[in-house]
């Protein structure tokens, strides 16, 4: 299975990368190693997290860093809605 961000959570990812980058040189790609093994497990086997929002959100912890990663299954692929900080207000990604 492959995944697609959606456009905000592909910037939201980037700046996550940039922002450790900038904090500690080598940091942004320990990040990326971290959320491509994240997305690795839910590729392989999305049905095993539970439903966070319904009707179809799931949630996967980045291992290692303060993030979430939320998605959902379009076909035959994941949708990444965000990758939310751990202390950013719940659901801000969610459409008004």
């Amino acid at each position: 299975m492959i995944y697609v961000f959606t456009e905000a959570a592909r910037a939201e990812h980037l700046d996550h990368v940039a922002w450790y980058e900038e904090r500690q040189p080598g940091l942004g790609a320990r990040y990326l190693g971290a959320f491509a093994l994240a997305m690795t497990r839910i590729c392989e086997a999305p049905h095993r997290l539970r439903i966070e929002y319904p009707p179809d959100v799931r949630r996967y912890r980045v291992p290692g860093f303060p993030f979430n990663v939320l998605f959902r299954e379009r076909g035959d692929c994941i949708e990444v809605l965000a990758v939310a900080p751990h202390r950013r207000r719940p659901g801000y990604w969610r459409s008004p």
